[in-house]
């Protein structure tokens, strides 16, 4: 058996950490943090990472905490049109989203992984390596087999230079109001690409907690700062005016400190490997969110190094690792960088072409029936052929 050292108790560290250690590795968890924390408010898990969980036991789980999402719905704010609208189950065939808070996904993963047997080391931020001997706290750990960098998008670990996004957003989380707004799907508001608001439901942060909605907000990258030195009052009006649905969710967010800034790149390693290590997850790719794959790009990565190393030579996981998501990862991340433009930058021609091109051509075929296989990250074969398909419920559409 193998012995692995991994960066990071992200989602792509800790499901890491489970497979292998479900495999009967020995698996130790580099942390900053006294205690592993997540970072973040909302995200999707797609049916894609749904599979991976289920593989690995925790699909229940994550699923009793969880809201299910059946759909993805935007409109323009000053006509009304259609925007975006995308069904995940056209056929009826039992597909669905998993929309959860981002602490609830992280622990049901630091269960699975300490269950599985992973050992963590707490309070040791990562700082470099030596071969496959980690710095950590001024000191150098043991030799490892094999150290697997998933310590996210600030990884010391990292050569991945990305390029920074004009937009981000700010994220904030609140208890799900009465409103008339759906609870089984995403929800957005756009005015051009310079302005856009949406509502997330996540289902609850722990059993038994209140019903959850992530609300976001789009952000220049610099634009933070302004915002924060802005009245929640003006804030609220001009979102408000936007969307008027919404203000139940804005009326509850009391404080700028309710709400946390995320600034996005897009970039990937072209080897996302070397000798002695391999990157998974924000340390070997970036995009920005609007695919909703972020969380699922992370499980994958971490199935298909698990599935790697139980495939071949140790030396020779990471480049089988690749070869299985290379195309998968390329997929996306060239679709994540032509689709983000029309709905987060400063042009207006994007934005047009978007509301009256783009969005009728995608509510009639072949593109309806494409919009729902992207989302779902099941367009193409995610573990490509040579790992074979995730599970059961992986399929190709």
């Amino acid at each position: 058996m193998g012995r692995f050292a991994i960066a990071g108790a992200g989602i792509a560290g800790l499901a890491a950490a489970t497979g292998l250690a479900q495999a009967g590795h020995d698996v130790v968890v580099f942390d900053q943090w006294e205690a592993p924390r997540p970072v973040g408010s909302g995200l999707v898990v797609q049916p894609v990472g749904l599979s991976v969980l289920d593989v690995l036991g925790s699909g229940g789980a994550a699923r009793a905490l969880g809201q299910p999402i059946s759909r993805m719905y935007g409109t323009e704010a000053l006509g009304g049109r259609v925007i975006l609208d995308v069904t995940y189950d056209p056929a009826g065939r039992g597909r669905e989203g998993l929309a959860m808070h981002r602490a609830a996904l992280h622990g049901v993963l630091l269960d699975a992984a300490r269950g599985a047997g992973a050992r963590f080391d707490l309070g040791a931020p990562v700082t470099g390596r030596e071969g496959t001997r980690l710095r950590v706290n001024e000191r150098l750990t043991e030799a490892f087999d094999l150290v697997i960098d998933a310590a996210g998008a600030a990884s010391p670990l990292s050569p991945l230079a990305a390029r920074p996004l004009p937009y981000g957003a700010i994220w904030g989380v609140v208890e799900w109001p009465a409103t008339d707004l759906p609870s089984d799907r995403l929800s957005q508001r756009y005015r051009r690409a310079d302005r856009m608001i949406g509502v997330l439901p996540i289902g609850r942060a722990e059993t038994g907690g209140p019903a959850l909605a992530a609300v976001f907000w789009s952000l220049p990258r610099d634009g933070h700062a302004g915002w924060l030195a802005r009245p929640l009052d003006d804030w609220r009006a001009e979102a408000s005016m936007l969307w008027p649905e919404a203000r139940p969710f804005l009326d509850l967010i009391t404080d700028h400190d309710q709400m946390v800034m995320a600034r996005y790149g897009h970039g990937q390693l072209r080897r996302p490997f070397a000798d002695g290590i391999v990157h998974l997850g924000d340390a070997a790719h970036r995009a920005s969110p609007q695919l909703g794959q972020g969380a699922n790009m992370a499980l994958l990565d971490a199935l298909a190094l698990v599935r790697a190393v139980e495939a071949g030579p140790l030396g020779e996981a990471g480049h089988r690792m690749w070869n299985a998501r290379r195309a998968h990862v390329r997929a996306y991340q060239t679709m994540s960088a032509a689709f983000t433009p029309q709905y987060q930058s400063d042009s207006r021609a994007l934005p047009w072409l978007r509301d009256r091109v783009l969005a009728p051509v995608s509510q009639a075929q072949p593109a309806k029936a494409i919009l729902p296989a992207l989302v779902r990250g099941t367009m193409m074969p995610p573990l490509g052929a040579g790992l074979g398909p995730i599970g059961a419920a992986s399929f190709v559409d």
